[in-house]
Protein backbone atom coordinates (compact mmCIF):
# COMPACT_ATOMS: atom_id res chain seq x y z
CA UNK A 1 0.00 0.00 0.00
CA UNK A 2 2.83 2.42 0.87
CA UNK A 3 4.41 1.74 -2.52
CA UNK A 4 1.14 2.45 -4.34
CA UNK A 5 0.79 5.77 -2.51
CA UNK A 6 4.40 6.67 -3.37
CA UNK A 7 3.95 5.93 -7.09
CA UNK A 8 0.61 7.74 -7.17
CA UNK A 9 2.18 10.79 -5.52
CA UNK A 10 5.04 10.71 -8.03
CA UNK A 11 2.65 10.60 -11.01
CA UNK A 12 0.44 13.32 -9.53
CA UNK A 13 3.37 15.66 -8.88
CA UNK A 14 4.82 14.97 -12.32
CA UNK A 15 1.52 15.73 -14.03
CA UNK A 16 1.36 18.97 -12.06
CA UNK A 17 4.53 20.24 -13.71
CA UNK A 18 6.79 19.82 -10.64
CA UNK A 19 10.48 19.33 -11.59
CA UNK A 20 11.31 15.63 -11.81
CA UNK A 21 13.94 15.76 -9.04
CA UNK A 22 11.41 17.14 -6.54
CA UNK A 23 8.79 14.61 -7.68
CA UNK A 24 11.21 11.81 -6.80
CA UNK A 25 12.33 13.38 -3.51
CA UNK A 26 8.86 14.20 -2.22
CA UNK A 27 7.41 10.81 -3.13
CA UNK A 28 10.33 9.06 -1.38
CA UNK A 29 9.82 11.24 1.69
CA UNK A 30 6.12 10.31 1.72
CA UNK A 31 7.04 6.61 1.53
CA UNK A 32 9.47 7.03 4.42
CA UNK A 33 6.82 8.77 6.50
CA UNK A 34 4.18 6.09 5.83
CA UNK A 35 6.53 3.14 6.40
CA UNK A 36 8.33 4.62 9.44
CA UNK A 37 11.75 4.50 7.71
CA UNK A 38 14.14 7.00 9.39
CA UNK A 39 14.79 9.92 7.08
CA UNK A 40 18.50 9.64 7.84
CA UNK A 41 18.42 6.29 6.08
CA UNK A 42 16.98 7.89 2.93
CA UNK A 43 19.68 10.57 3.16
CA UNK A 44 22.32 7.84 3.34
CA UNK A 45 20.88 6.18 0.23
CA UNK A 46 20.89 9.51 -1.56
CA UNK A 47 24.54 10.09 -0.65
CA UNK A 48 25.39 6.51 -1.64
CA UNK A 49 24.05 7.18 -5.13
CA UNK A 50 26.34 10.19 -5.47
CA UNK A 51 29.45 8.67 -3.91
CA UNK A 52 30.90 7.39 -7.16
CA UNK A 53 34.23 8.18 -8.82
CA UNK A 54 32.64 7.67 -12.25
CA UNK A 55 30.01 10.35 -11.61
CA UNK A 56 32.78 12.90 -11.10
CA UNK A 57 33.15 13.16 -14.85
CA UNK A 58 29.67 14.70 -15.19
CA UNK A 59 30.66 18.11 -13.70
CA UNK A 60 33.88 17.88 -15.70
CA UNK A 61 32.19 17.46 -19.07
CA UNK A 62 29.52 20.04 -18.17
CA UNK A 63 32.24 22.59 -17.40
CA UNK A 64 34.15 21.64 -20.56
CA UNK A 65 31.01 22.34 -22.60
CA UNK A 66 30.53 25.74 -20.95
CA UNK A 67 34.18 26.66 -21.57
CA UNK A 68 33.84 25.59 -25.19
CA UNK A 69 30.67 27.62 -25.76
CA UNK A 70 32.06 30.79 -24.22
CA UNK A 71 35.55 30.37 -25.66
CA UNK A 72 34.42 30.48 -29.29
CA UNK A 73 35.11 26.82 -30.07
CA UNK A 74 31.56 26.09 -31.28
CA UNK A 75 31.56 28.83 -33.92
CA UNK A 76 34.90 27.66 -35.33
CA UNK A 77 33.62 24.10 -35.66
CA UNK A 78 30.59 25.36 -37.62
CA UNK A 79 32.74 27.44 -39.98
CA UNK A 80 35.10 24.54 -40.58
CA UNK A 81 32.26 22.15 -41.45
CA UNK A 82 30.58 24.70 -43.68
CA UNK A 83 33.77 25.30 -45.66
CA UNK A 84 33.82 21.64 -46.74
CA UNK A 85 30.16 20.84 -47.35
CA UNK A 86 28.41 24.21 -47.50
CA UNK A 87 28.43 24.22 -51.32
CA UNK A 88 26.06 21.27 -51.73
CA UNK A 89 22.28 21.66 -51.70
CA UNK A 90 21.26 22.30 -48.10
CA UNK A 91 24.93 22.66 -47.17
CA UNK A 92 24.43 24.72 -44.03
CA UNK A 93 21.98 22.12 -42.71
CA UNK A 94 24.58 19.43 -43.50
CA UNK A 95 27.19 21.47 -41.63
CA UNK A 96 24.77 21.56 -38.70
CA UNK A 97 24.78 17.75 -38.52
CA UNK A 98 28.55 17.34 -38.92
CA UNK A 99 29.17 20.04 -36.30
CA UNK A 100 26.87 18.16 -33.91
CA UNK A 101 28.87 14.97 -34.44
CA UNK A 102 32.13 16.80 -33.67
CA UNK A 103 30.54 18.59 -30.72
CA UNK A 104 29.31 15.23 -29.41
CA UNK A 105 32.92 14.15 -28.99
CA UNK A 106 33.48 16.98 -26.53
CA UNK A 107 30.38 17.61 -24.41
CA UNK A 108 28.34 14.36 -24.54
CA UNK A 109 25.20 16.41 -23.98
CA UNK A 110 22.32 16.91 -26.41
CA UNK A 111 21.11 20.01 -24.57
CA UNK A 112 24.54 21.66 -24.70
CA UNK A 113 24.69 20.87 -28.42
CA UNK A 114 21.29 22.47 -29.08
CA UNK A 115 22.09 25.59 -27.05
CA UNK A 116 25.58 26.25 -28.43
CA UNK A 117 25.15 25.29 -32.08
CA UNK A 118 21.50 26.35 -32.28
CA UNK A 119 22.28 29.90 -31.20
CA UNK A 120 24.75 30.14 -34.09
CA UNK A 121 23.09 28.04 -36.80
CA UNK A 122 19.34 28.67 -36.50
CA UNK A 123 19.66 32.44 -37.15
CA UNK A 124 22.21 31.76 -39.91
CA UNK A 125 19.93 29.25 -41.63
CA UNK A 126 17.00 31.69 -41.43
CA UNK A 127 19.10 34.39 -43.11
CA UNK A 128 20.15 31.94 -45.83
CA UNK A 129 16.53 31.16 -46.73
CA UNK A 130 15.78 27.93 -44.87
CA UNK A 131 12.37 27.44 -43.27
CA UNK A 132 12.73 28.31 -39.60
CA UNK A 133 10.78 25.17 -38.59
CA UNK A 134 13.21 23.01 -40.58
CA UNK A 135 16.18 24.86 -39.07
CA UNK A 136 14.96 24.17 -35.55
CA UNK A 137 14.11 20.53 -36.33
CA UNK A 138 17.50 19.68 -37.85
CA UNK A 139 19.32 21.41 -34.96
CA UNK A 140 17.41 19.52 -32.26
CA UNK A 141 17.46 16.17 -34.07
CA UNK A 142 21.19 16.29 -34.81
CA UNK A 143 21.85 17.15 -31.16
CA UNK A 144 20.50 13.71 -30.15
CA UNK A 145 23.74 12.29 -31.56
CA UNK A 146 25.51 13.94 -28.60
CA UNK A 147 24.65 11.32 -25.95
CA UNK A 148 25.46 8.46 -28.37
CA UNK A 149 28.96 9.35 -29.61
CA UNK A 150 31.42 9.25 -26.67
CA UNK A 151 31.77 10.83 -24.20
CA UNK A 152 28.17 10.49 -23.06
CA UNK A 153 26.57 11.51 -19.78
CA UNK A 154 23.75 8.91 -20.03
CA UNK A 155 26.31 6.17 -20.73
CA UNK A 156 28.16 7.22 -17.58
CA UNK A 157 24.92 6.84 -15.63
CA UNK A 158 24.38 3.37 -17.13
CA UNK A 159 27.91 2.32 -16.15
CA UNK A 160 27.41 3.64 -12.62
CA UNK A 161 24.11 1.80 -12.20
CA UNK A 162 25.34 -1.56 -13.49
CA UNK A 163 29.09 -1.71 -12.97
CA UNK A 164 29.59 -2.13 -16.73
CA UNK A 165 32.76 -0.68 -18.24
CA UNK A 166 32.11 2.95 -19.17
CA UNK A 167 34.84 2.70 -21.80
CA UNK A 168 33.06 -0.25 -23.41
CA UNK A 169 29.74 1.61 -23.31
CA UNK A 170 31.42 4.61 -24.93
CA UNK A 171 32.79 2.47 -27.75
CA UNK A 172 29.37 0.89 -28.28
CA UNK A 173 28.08 4.33 -29.29
CA UNK A 174 30.62 5.08 -32.03
CA UNK A 175 29.07 3.11 -34.92
CA UNK A 176 25.45 3.99 -33.98
CA UNK A 177 26.42 7.67 -33.74
CA UNK A 178 27.97 7.58 -37.21
CA UNK A 179 24.89 5.78 -38.57
CA UNK A 180 22.62 8.46 -37.10
CA UNK A 181 24.73 11.24 -38.58
CA UNK A 182 24.92 9.60 -42.02
CA UNK A 183 21.18 8.89 -42.02
CA UNK A 184 20.31 12.46 -41.08
CA UNK A 185 22.64 13.83 -43.75
CA UNK A 186 21.01 11.64 -46.43
CA UNK A 187 17.52 12.71 -45.35
CA UNK A 188 18.57 16.36 -45.24
CA UNK A 189 19.97 16.15 -48.77
CA UNK A 190 16.71 14.66 -50.02
CA UNK A 191 14.57 17.30 -48.30
CA UNK A 192 16.88 20.10 -49.46
CA UNK A 193 16.60 19.07 -53.10
CA UNK A 194 12.85 18.60 -52.81
CA UNK A 195 12.34 22.03 -51.21
CA UNK A 196 15.09 23.77 -53.19
CA UNK A 197 16.97 24.95 -50.13
CA UNK A 198 19.99 27.16 -50.81
CA UNK A 199 23.58 26.11 -51.27
CA UNK A 200 26.65 28.20 -50.58
CA UNK A 201 29.57 29.00 -52.81
CA UNK A 202 32.23 26.36 -53.12
CA UNK A 203 35.36 27.31 -51.21
CA UNK A 204 38.83 26.51 -52.43
CA UNK A 205 41.37 24.46 -50.57
CA UNK A 206 43.18 27.61 -49.51
CA UNK A 207 40.09 28.86 -47.65
CA UNK A 208 39.49 25.38 -46.23
CA UNK A 209 43.03 25.27 -44.91
CA UNK A 210 42.49 28.65 -43.29
CA UNK A 211 39.30 27.43 -41.58
CA UNK A 212 41.09 24.24 -40.57
CA UNK A 213 43.84 26.32 -38.99
CA UNK A 214 41.25 28.29 -37.01
CA UNK A 215 39.36 25.12 -36.02
CA UNK A 216 42.43 22.97 -35.38
CA UNK A 217 42.45 23.40 -31.61
CA UNK A 218 38.72 22.69 -31.45
CA UNK A 219 39.12 19.47 -33.45
CA UNK A 220 42.15 18.46 -31.43
CA UNK A 221 40.05 18.63 -28.28
CA UNK A 222 37.73 15.95 -29.66
CA UNK A 223 40.67 13.76 -30.66
CA UNK A 224 42.34 14.05 -27.25
CA UNK A 225 39.19 13.05 -25.39
CA UNK A 226 38.28 10.12 -27.63
CA UNK A 227 41.80 8.78 -28.10
CA UNK A 228 42.58 9.19 -24.42
CA UNK A 229 39.54 7.17 -23.33
CA UNK A 230 39.55 4.55 -26.08
CA UNK A 231 43.34 4.24 -26.02
CA UNK A 232 43.40 3.65 -22.27
CA UNK A 233 45.47 6.74 -21.47
CA UNK A 234 42.97 7.94 -18.90
CA UNK A 235 39.56 7.09 -17.47
CA UNK A 236 36.38 9.01 -18.42
CA UNK A 237 36.65 10.98 -15.16
CA UNK A 238 40.24 11.94 -15.90
CA UNK A 239 39.24 12.75 -19.48
CA UNK A 240 36.70 15.28 -18.21
CA UNK A 241 39.41 17.07 -16.22
CA UNK A 242 41.72 17.07 -19.24
CA UNK A 243 38.88 18.52 -21.34
CA UNK A 244 38.35 21.32 -18.80
CA UNK A 245 42.03 22.25 -18.66
CA UNK A 246 42.35 22.10 -22.43
CA UNK A 247 39.19 24.17 -23.00
CA UNK A 248 40.38 26.77 -20.49
CA UNK A 249 43.85 27.10 -22.04
CA UNK A 250 42.54 27.26 -25.61
CA UNK A 251 39.75 29.70 -24.73
CA UNK A 252 42.07 32.06 -22.84
CA UNK A 253 45.35 31.96 -24.73
CA UNK A 254 44.50 30.87 -28.31
CA UNK A 255 40.93 31.92 -29.18
CA UNK A 256 40.85 34.61 -26.46
CA UNK A 257 37.11 34.18 -25.97
CA UNK A 258 37.55 33.60 -22.23
CA UNK A 259 38.60 36.32 -19.82
CA UNK A 260 38.56 37.03 -16.12
CA UNK A 261 35.26 38.86 -16.65
CA UNK A 262 33.27 35.93 -18.07
CA UNK A 263 34.96 33.03 -16.24
CA UNK A 264 32.81 33.43 -13.09
CA UNK A 265 29.66 33.15 -15.23
CA UNK A 266 31.04 30.02 -16.89
CA UNK A 267 31.72 28.33 -13.54
CA UNK A 268 28.34 29.40 -12.10
CA UNK A 269 26.43 28.02 -15.13
CA UNK A 270 28.37 24.75 -14.91
CA UNK A 271 27.71 24.52 -11.16
CA UNK A 272 23.96 25.12 -11.60
CA UNK A 273 23.69 22.46 -14.31
CA UNK A 274 25.76 19.96 -12.32
CA UNK A 275 23.76 20.55 -9.14
CA UNK A 276 20.52 19.83 -10.96
CA UNK A 277 21.89 16.56 -12.31
CA UNK A 278 23.35 15.45 -8.98
CA UNK A 279 20.20 16.20 -6.99
CA UNK A 280 18.27 14.19 -9.56
CA UNK A 281 20.73 11.29 -9.27
CA UNK A 282 20.55 11.30 -5.47
CA UNK A 283 16.75 11.30 -5.24
CA UNK A 284 16.47 8.75 -8.04
CA UNK A 285 18.79 6.43 -6.11
CA UNK A 286 16.39 6.59 -3.14
CA UNK A 287 13.46 5.88 -5.44
CA UNK A 288 15.25 2.94 -7.05
CA UNK A 289 16.21 1.49 -3.65
CA UNK A 290 12.58 1.60 -2.51
CA UNK A 291 11.48 -0.12 -5.72
CA UNK A 292 14.13 -2.82 -5.21
CA UNK A 293 13.18 -3.35 -1.56
CA UNK A 294 9.56 -3.82 -2.64
CA UNK A 295 10.72 -6.36 -5.27
CA UNK A 296 9.11 -4.38 -8.09
CA UNK A 297 11.82 -5.25 -10.67
CA UNK A 298 11.30 -8.95 -10.08
CA UNK A 299 7.53 -8.59 -10.39
CA UNK A 300 7.84 -6.68 -13.67
CA UNK A 301 10.29 -9.26 -15.00
CA UNK A 302 7.91 -12.11 -14.18
CA UNK A 303 4.99 -10.21 -15.70
CA UNK A 304 6.74 -9.56 -19.01
CA UNK A 305 8.11 -13.08 -19.24
CA UNK A 306 4.66 -14.48 -18.53
CA UNK A 307 3.45 -12.73 -21.70
CA UNK A 308 6.29 -13.98 -23.90
CA UNK A 309 9.87 -15.21 -23.65
CA UNK A 310 10.65 -14.30 -27.25
CA UNK A 311 13.68 -11.99 -27.20
CA UNK A 312 12.55 -10.00 -30.24
CA UNK A 313 9.09 -9.33 -28.82
CA UNK A 314 10.52 -8.41 -25.42
CA UNK A 315 12.83 -5.87 -27.07
CA UNK A 316 9.93 -4.48 -29.09
CA UNK A 317 7.82 -4.06 -25.93
CA UNK A 318 10.71 -2.34 -24.16
CA UNK A 319 11.30 0.01 -27.10
CA UNK A 320 7.63 1.02 -27.18
CA UNK A 321 7.65 1.58 -23.41
CA UNK A 322 10.82 3.69 -23.47
CA UNK A 323 9.73 5.78 -26.44
CA UNK A 324 6.56 6.60 -24.50
CA UNK A 325 8.48 7.30 -21.28
CA UNK A 326 10.96 9.52 -23.15
CA UNK A 327 8.07 11.77 -24.16
CA UNK A 328 7.31 12.58 -20.52
CA UNK A 329 10.51 12.06 -18.50
CA UNK A 330 13.99 13.52 -18.67
CA UNK A 331 16.66 11.08 -19.91
CA UNK A 332 18.74 10.70 -16.77
CA UNK A 333 15.68 10.42 -14.51
CA UNK A 334 14.20 7.70 -16.71
CA UNK A 335 17.51 5.83 -16.75
CA UNK A 336 17.85 5.93 -12.98
CA UNK A 337 14.32 4.75 -12.30
CA UNK A 338 13.79 2.20 -15.08
CA UNK A 339 17.11 0.86 -16.34
CA UNK A 340 17.96 -1.62 -13.56
CA UNK A 341 14.51 -3.21 -13.83
CA UNK A 342 14.47 -3.43 -17.62
CA UNK A 343 18.05 -4.76 -17.66
CA UNK A 344 16.91 -7.76 -15.60
CA UNK A 345 14.20 -8.46 -18.17
CA UNK A 346 16.57 -8.08 -21.12
CA UNK A 347 19.39 -10.20 -19.74
CA UNK A 348 16.92 -12.94 -18.79
CA UNK A 349 16.21 -13.47 -22.51
CA UNK A 350 19.88 -13.29 -23.54
CA UNK A 351 20.39 -9.63 -24.50
CA UNK A 352 23.96 -8.35 -24.03
CA UNK A 353 24.03 -5.66 -21.27
CA UNK A 354 26.20 -3.28 -23.32
CA UNK A 355 23.89 -3.65 -26.32
CA UNK A 356 20.88 -3.05 -24.10
CA UNK A 357 22.45 0.05 -22.54
CA UNK A 358 22.83 1.61 -25.98
CA UNK A 359 19.24 0.73 -26.90
CA UNK A 360 17.85 2.35 -23.75
CA UNK A 361 19.90 5.54 -24.14
CA UNK A 362 18.92 5.92 -27.80
CA UNK A 363 15.24 5.40 -26.95
CA UNK A 364 15.32 8.11 -24.33
CA UNK A 365 17.32 10.68 -26.30
CA UNK A 366 14.76 10.44 -29.10
CA UNK A 367 12.32 11.78 -26.52
CA UNK A 368 14.37 14.98 -26.26
CA UNK A 369 12.79 16.14 -29.53
CA UNK A 370 9.19 15.03 -28.90
CA UNK A 371 6.30 16.77 -27.12
CA UNK A 372 5.35 17.40 -24.42
CA UNK A 373 8.63 17.72 -22.45
CA UNK A 374 11.49 17.32 -24.95
CA UNK A 375 14.08 19.80 -23.65
CA UNK A 376 15.99 20.09 -26.95
CA UNK A 377 12.68 20.81 -28.66
CA UNK A 378 11.93 23.61 -26.20
CA UNK A 379 15.38 25.19 -26.62
CA UNK A 380 15.24 25.05 -30.43
CA UNK A 381 11.73 26.52 -30.48
CA UNK A 382 12.85 29.29 -28.13
CA UNK A 383 15.79 30.21 -30.36
CA UNK A 384 13.72 30.05 -33.56
CA UNK A 385 10.62 31.63 -31.95
CA UNK A 386 8.23 29.00 -33.32
CA UNK A 387 5.41 26.96 -31.77
CA UNK A 388 5.79 23.39 -30.56
CA UNK A 389 3.22 22.19 -33.10
CA UNK A 390 5.21 23.71 -35.97
CA UNK A 391 8.36 22.05 -34.68
CA UNK A 392 6.64 18.69 -34.30
CA UNK A 393 5.44 18.71 -37.92
CA UNK A 394 8.87 19.69 -39.27
CA UNK A 395 10.58 17.08 -37.09
CA UNK A 396 8.43 14.12 -38.21
CA UNK A 397 10.86 12.90 -40.95
CA UNK A 398 13.81 12.98 -38.52
CA UNK A 399 11.78 11.32 -35.78
CA UNK A 400 10.83 8.50 -38.16
CA UNK A 401 14.48 8.16 -39.24
CA UNK A 402 15.76 7.94 -35.66
CA UNK A 403 13.16 5.32 -34.76
CA UNK A 404 14.14 3.34 -37.85
CA UNK A 405 17.81 3.43 -36.81
CA UNK A 406 16.75 2.40 -33.29
CA UNK A 407 15.03 -0.69 -34.66
CA UNK A 408 18.02 -1.53 -36.84
CA UNK A 409 20.39 -1.32 -33.86
CA UNK A 410 17.98 -3.29 -31.69
CA UNK A 411 17.82 -6.29 -34.00
CA UNK A 412 21.34 -6.15 -35.47
CA UNK A 413 23.46 -6.13 -32.29
CA UNK A 414 26.75 -6.56 -34.17
CA UNK A 415 26.48 -2.89 -35.18
CA UNK A 416 26.68 -1.97 -31.50
CA UNK A 417 29.00 -4.67 -30.15
CA UNK A 418 31.54 -4.97 -32.98
CA UNK A 419 33.81 -2.10 -31.91
CA UNK A 420 33.80 -2.71 -28.12
CA UNK A 421 34.45 -6.43 -28.67
CA UNK A 422 37.25 -5.65 -31.13
CA UNK A 423 39.03 -3.19 -28.84
CA UNK A 424 38.28 -4.71 -25.44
Amino acid sequence: MDLIVMVAAFVLLLSGGIPIAFCLGLSCALYGFLSDIPFIFLAQKMYGGLNSFTLLCIPGFVLAGELMNTGGISERIVRFCNSFIGHIRGGLAQANIVASMIFAGISGSALADTVSLGSVLIPSMKREGYDVEFSCAITASSSTIGPIIPPSTPMIIVGTLTGLSVGKLFMAGVVPGILMGAGQMALTYYLSRKRNYPKGEKTGWKERLVEFKYAFWSLLMTFIILYGILGGLFSPTEASIVACLYGLLVGVFIYRGLSLDNLPRVFINAAITTTGIMVLVGFANCFAWIMMSERVPMLITKLMLSITENKFLILLFINILLLAVGMFMETIAALLTLFPTLLMVATSVGVDPVHFGLIVVLNLVIGLTTPPVGVCMFVACSIGKISLSSFARANLPYLALNIGILMLLTYVPILVLWLPNLVM
